[in-house]
């Protein structure tokens, strides 16, 4: 189960997520987050589970402002890696 809590005040957008948080979610955010509100947070204290879409959303919303706020320490591990590995030249297949 995801559920979504959304909380704007001060302009400041504030979505608290729990559960499983999947790449199907990912447009309800958007739409959630993109209102007149400047700033942007995303409380990820209550997720249990992502996905590399996710992931990948994650990262790119925070490097666009997005404040990510208690992330569970193996989603913060996962966004470093990704954006090590986006900052490494890709390698061309060896065959």
């Amino acid at each position: 189960m995801f559920r979504i809590e959304k909380n704007s005040g001060g302009c400041v957008t504030k979505l608290r997520l729990s559960g499983r948080f999947q790449s199907e979610h990912i447009a309800i955010i958007r739409s959630k987050m993109y209102d007149d509100c400047k700033n942007k947070v995303l409380n990820l204290s209550e997720v249990t589970l992502v996905d590399l879409a996710v992931v990948q959303f994650l990262t790119r919303s925070e490097d666009e402002g997005v404040e990510l706020i208690q992330c569970p320490l193996y989603v913060r591990e996962w966004i470093r890696r990704e954006r090590a590995e986006g900052a490494q030249p890709r390698q061309p297949n060896a065959g």
